[in-house]
């Protein structure tokens, strides 16, 4: 395991442009942005404890990864070829029969794939862990392990995971509540109808788990089309009746996508309704969210990258800000001000994701901010330029791709 060094602390962040403006200094105490105040060239520039000179860089507040799977990668492992059936159900069972000759879930795979989230700027994140009856809570106390050694680095929130069903493994519903009660901060679910094919039993048990121990609630919803719309109106009738609006969370919510135009304005305007957000992993084939949509009936949206090289998929990187490119262009943005919005949804409009009433390069906010080498937000959107320099809580994690925890 890589031992856990102690980054440089900030005590100023000199000569940074919040996104894309005016050049100002960022003063931090406790980890978080104390004073915003307009920088002066003429300052004293010798070498001073504590701060730190962004050059005039591009700032953006830290990128939030609001759907990942860090238990379950191979990333810094020999190279694994895809296999099995690629069903949904064809990739559980392929997974479950191969993930222990990987040493998954380990504490070094895991630390090795949040690093590289700090490395390309992600501060923060809502993980989905499997929990099963063949793992049972151990892949939460890896999780939490790996966090630990990156002392602080990460924020993160976990989503105990019933990858391999709930209802129709006896049991899974018990050990989802043991995750909660142990500080699990959501419960989550998967595809209701295909998988456990009761969803009115599958979500009933989630939200009974969710008011008894006052988790949030996320659900993996693959299905598309009516089927899909079906069961996000179960959630919104389910949410609604249990009093958990800004709690429940849909992820992937295909269906949100690819149902006709009318049922989809009526499903986003309940959606708001009710409080539940959503998050897309901006999968290459699937019809893209209606995100301008979503936004305006006041659903939060979050970017996730998904799984990273992992049984699921050869494929990913961790690089969240390159993943908002195929945000924006899997959502045919194009005018700055959509180029901006795909920023805010990796960044400052993800703050809920991740239990944070603000995330944003503003006083009282934690002191999260990614420098980036840009002319302006849809200059650093459509490059996905390096990271320069990376602060987490007020402490420097990485620089020009060298990780510094």
């Amino acid at each position: 395991m890589t031992t856990a060094r102690t980054p440089e602390t900030v005590t100023v962040l000199r000569d940074v442009r919040p996104w894309g403006g005016e050049p100002v200094d960022l003063h931090v105490a406790d980890g978080r942005i104390a004073a915003v105040t307009p920088h002066d060239p003429a300052a004293g520039t010798a070498p001073e404890a504590g701060v730190v000179d962004g050059r005039g860089l591009l700032a953006l507040p830290g990128l939030v990864n609001a759907h990942a799977h860090v238990d379950k990668s191979w990333w810094g492992r020999p190279w694994v070829s895809y296999g099995g059936e690629a069903t949904t159900q064809g990739r559980i069972a392929h997974e479950r029969a191969h993930r222990d000759e990987l040493g998954i879930p380990g504490v070094d795979v895991t630390l090795t794939v949040l690093r590289e989230f700090v490395r390309h700027g992600t501060t923060a994140i809502r993980t989905h862990v499997d929990v099963d009856l063949g793992l049972g809570l151990r892949g939460i106390e890896v999780v939490r392990e790996a966090l630990a050694a990156l002392n602080g680095a990460v924020h993160a929130e976990i989503v105990a995971f019933p990858q391999d069903g709930v209802l129709r493994r006896p049991g899974v519903l018990d050990l989802l509540d043991a995750a909660a009660a142990a500080g699990a901060e959501h419960v989550g679910g998967l595809d209701p109808a295909s998988i456990d094919r009761d969803p009115v039993g599958q979500l009933d048990g989630l939200f009974a788990i969710a008011e008894r121990r006052g988790v949030g609630i996320d659900v993996h919803l693959h299905d598309g089309g009516d089927l899909g719309a079906f069961q996000v109106e179960l959630m919104i009738d389910r949410t609604l009746r249990a009093g958990l609006q800004g709690k429940v969370n849909v992820a992937h919510g295909f269906a949100v996508g690819d149902v006709p135009a009318s049922r989809q304005a009526d499903l986003v305007a309940a959606m708001g309704e009710a409080g539940i957000t959503m998050t897309t992993v901006a999968p290459i084939g699937a019809a893209p969210l209606p995100v301008h949509a979503l936004r305006a009936a006041g659903v939060a949206v979050g970017l996730g990258t998904d799984g990273i090289r992992d049984l699921w998929s050869p494929y990913g990187t961790g690089d969240l800000l390159a993943l908002t490119t195929q945000l924006a262009r899997l959502s045919r943005f194009r005018y700055d001000e959509e180029l901006v919005t795909a920023a805010r949804v990796a960044t400052s409009d993800a703050a809920r994701f991740v239990g944070r009433d603000v995330h944003d390069l503003v006083v009282g906010a934690p002191a999260d901010v990614v420098l980036v080498d840009a002319e302006n937000v849809p200059d650093a959107v459509v490059r996905a330029p390096r990271r320069a320099l990376v602060v987490a809580g007020g402490r420097v994690v990485a620089r020009d791709g060298d990780v510094l925890v």
